[in-house]
């Protein structure tokens, strides 16, 4: 199990907790734990309904794939550390990462 923490507009944190051993996503862990997340494309990386910007433990996340990096490049509001929660698969380096939903930045 990992612990994701998540800032909220209020400046309170949330820390989630994920198991690296099903497969999940970042997007699938804020949907199981009730974040406003709508990933219309379901995961696809074509949408960008699940942007979070990662504030802390960005350089443990993997490279962004080439539809993760097209997408991201059509949001007008698209920060550096800006990643999409669809393409981030839970494991052990995620843990303690603290991620902003960005339509709540």
């Amino acid at each position: 199990m990992i612990n994701i923490r998540v800032l909220h507009k209020d400046g309170s944190i949330q820390t989630l907790e994920g198991p690296t051993d099903m497969g999940l996503s970042l997007m699938e862990l804020l949907k199981a734990y009730e974040y406003d997340v709508l990933a219309t494309c379901g995961g696809m990386a074509l949408c960008a309904t699940c942007c979070v910007d990662v504030l802390e433990g960005g350089e443990a996340l993997p490279v962004m794939n080439d539809d993760e990096y097209f997408m991201i490049d059509t949001l007008p509001d698209a920060l550096h550390n800006s990643r999409l929660a669809c393409q981030l698969k839970l494991n052990e380096s995620m843990d303690n990462i603290l991620i902003q939903l960005h339509h709540e930045a």
